[in-house]
C-alpha cells in the first residue's frame, strides 16, 4: 500500500513533480491558439496549415491516451512519465525551432504522443504514491494548481507572443521539463501494477489513430474537392471500422466494447462529444477573432479568456456537490443549453468589440454552463461503470472529447465556408464565425436534448470523483483507476 504523506517533504515533491508535468501539457492546450495568427503571419501558413497546428497534436494525443496509461501501469509509471516529459520537452523544442510549417505539424504530432504519456502518468504517480487518507487533498491540489495554468495559459501564451516570439510558447516546456525530472528521479517512488497482464494493444492504438488522421485531413482539405481527398476519407472510414472490429475481437482491447454495453455510459459519452465538439471549435475560432476582428493584441485575447476559466476553477467543486443531490439529468441539460447561448452571444463580438459590453458577457455565460455540466459529466461516467474500471471510462471520455475537440477544428472552418487565406481578412472571417457560432450552438442543443432524453440519476454506492476542481477547456479531467 503506498504510504507517503502530503506534509512529508518528499510527499511535496512527488506534488511538484505532477503539477509540473500536467502543466506542460495544460499550458500547450491552451497557450497555443492565441498564437495562431502570429504563426501564420511568420510561416506563411494558409488556414488549413493553422488547423493541423492544433490538430496534429490532438490525433495522437486522444489516438494513444489510453495505451500512455497502459504503459505506465506494466513498465512503470514514474519510468512512463519522465520519458513522456522527456518526448513532450524534445518535440516543444522542433516546435520552437520549426522553419516551417510541415515541421512544426510533424513536432506538434511528436508532442502529442508525449502528452499521451505523461498526462495519465501525472495522476497515476499521486494514486500509486500517497497514503490512502492523503489521497483526495493531493488529487485536490493537483487539479487546483493544473487549472490555475489552464487559466493563465492564454495570457502567458499572450505575452510571450507579444514580446519574445511565439517560439517562446513552446520553448517554454523546455525549462520546465529540465526542472521535472531531476525531482522525478530523485523523489518519486517506481510503482506499477502486478496485475497488469496481456499484450498491449498496439494495432488499436495505431489504427484509432490512424482514422482520426484520415479523417481529419478529408475535413480540411475538403474545399479542394479532389479524388485525393476522396479517397482519405474512404481510407479513415475504413480505418476505423477496422479498428472497431480489431477492439471486439483482441484478447485484452484498448477500447473494451463491453464497456459500452451500460446505457448511461453510451449516453454521457454522446453527451460529450456534442458538447467538447462545440468548445473546441469555439476556443480555436474565437482566439482568432478576437485578434483578427476585434483588433485585440495577443495579451489583449489571452487575457479576455481569463473568465471562463476563472468560473470553473471556483466553482466546479460546488457545481459538482449540487449534482449529487439533484441527479446529473439536469446539469447535464441545462448546461449546454447556457453554453449555446453564450455563443449566439459572440455574434455581437466583430470589428472594434468592447470587452465589457460585448466580449465579457458571453464568456461568463460559457463559464457558468462548463461549471454546470463538467463535473456532473465526470461523475456519471463514473458512476455508470464497476469501479475496477473507473480508469478506463474516464480515459475513455477524455479522449473522446479531444477526438470531438479535433474533428470540430477540423470541420466547422468548412461548415462556416471560410477559405484558405481567411484569418488574413478581417471582413471575410467575421462573416464567416458569425456562421460557425450557430452550428456550435445547435450541436450544443443536441447535446442538452440527448441528456435529457438518455442520461439517468445513478445508483446508490456508485464511483465518485476524485477530481473536483477542473479548469481545463479541452477535455474532462482524467480520473485514476484506484490501482496502486
Amino acid at each position: 500500500m503506498p504510504d507517503v504523506r502530503l506534509a512529508s517533504s518528499q510527499g511535496k515533491w512527488i506534488l511538484l513533480t505532477t503539477v509540473l508535468g500536467s502543466a506542460m501539457v495544460m499550458l500547450d492546450s491552451t497557450v497555443v491558439n492565441v498564437a495562431l495568427p502570429r504563426i501564420g503571419r511568420d510561416l506563411d501558413a494558409d488556414l488549413a496549415a493553422l488547423q493541423w497546428t492544433v490538430n496534429a497534436y490532438m490525433v495522437t494525443l486522444a489516438g494513444l491516451i489510453l495505451l500512455g496509461g497502459s504503459l505506465g501501469d506494466r513498465y512503470g509509471r514514474r519510468k512512463v512519465f519522465v520519458l513522456g516529459v522527456v518526448w513532450f520537452a524534445a518535440a516543444s523544442l522542433l516546435c520552437g525551432v520549426a522553419p516551417g510549417p510541415t515541421v512544426l505539424i510533424a513536432a506538434r504530432a511528436l508532442q502529442g504522443i508525449g502528452g499521451a504519456l505523461l498526462t495519465p502518468g501525472s495522476l497515476a504517480l499521486i494514486q500509486a504514491s500517497f497514503h490512502p487518507d492523503d489521497r483526495s487533498r493531493a488529487v485536490g491540489l493537483w487539479s487546483g494548481f493544473g487549472g490555475i495554468g489552464a487559466a493563465v495559459g492564454p495570457f502567458i501564451g499572450g505575452w510571450l507572443v507579444a514580446g519574445p516570439g511565439w517560439r517562446w510558447v513552446f520553448l517554454l516546456n523546455v525549462p520546465l521539463a529540465l526542472l521535472c525530472v531531476p525531482v522525478a528521479l530523485r523523489h518519486v517512488p517506481e510503482s506499477a501494477d502486478a496485475r497488469a497482464h496481456g499484450r498491449f494493444d498496439v494495432l488499436g492504438a495505431v489504427l484509432g489513430a490512424l482514422a482520426l488522421a484520415l479523417l481529419t485531413y478529408a475535413l480540411i482539405e475538403a474545399r479542394g474537392g479532389s479524388a485525393v481527398v476522396a479517397v482519405t476519407a474512404v481510407a479513415g472510414v475504413a480505418a476505423a471500422v477496422a479498428f472497431v472490429r480489431v477492439e471486439r475481437h483482441r484478447a485484452d482491447p484498448m477500447l473494451p466494447p463491453d464497456v459500452f454495453a451500460s446505457r448511461q455510459f453510451t449516453a454521457v459519452n454522446l453527451v460529450t462529444l456534442c458538447v467538447y465538439a462545440a468548445f473546441g471549435g469555439f476556443f480555436f475560432l474565437t482566439a482568432l477573432q478576437l485578434q483578427v476582428v476585434a483588433g485585440y493584441s495577443p495579451p489583449a485575447a489571452g487575457a479576455a479568456l481569463l473568465p471562463t476559466t476563472a468560473l470553473m476553477l471556483l466553482f466546479s467543486a460546488r457545481s459538482g456537490a449540487l449534482a449529487d443531490r439533484t441527479g446529473p439529468r439536469l446539469p447535464l441539460t441545462a448546461g449546454p443549453l447556457l453554453c449555446a447561448a453564450a455563443m449566439l452571444l459572440m455574434l455581437r463580438v466583430g470589428a472594434d468589440a468592447d470587452y465589457l459590453t460585448d466580449v465579457l458577457p458571453a464568456l461568463l455565460v460559457m463559464g457558468a454552463g462548463m461549471v454546470t455540466l463538467v463535473a456532473p459529466l465526470t461523475a456519471s461516467v463514473l458512476a455508470s461503470v464497476d469501479a475496477g474500471r473507473a480508469g478506463l471510462a474516464s480515459g475513455i471520455n477524455n479522449a473522446a472529447a479531444r477526438a470531438a475537440g479535433l474533428v470540430a477544428v477540423a470541420a466547422l472552418p468548412l461548415l462556416a465556408g471560410m477559405g484558405p487565406e481567411a484569418y488574413r481578412s478581417p471582413a471575410a472571417f467575421d462573416a464567416a464565425f458569425g456562421r460557425a457560432m450557430p452550428v456550435c450552438a445547435g450541436v450544443l442543443v443536441l447535446g442538452s436534448l440527448l441528456a435529457f432524453a438518455l442520461v439517468r440519476r445513478p445508483g446508490p454506492g456508485c464511483r465518485r470523483p476524485e477530481c473536483r476542481t477542473h479548469g481545463s477547456v479541452a477535455a474532462p479531467p482524467l480520473e485514476a483507476g484506484g490501482r496502486g
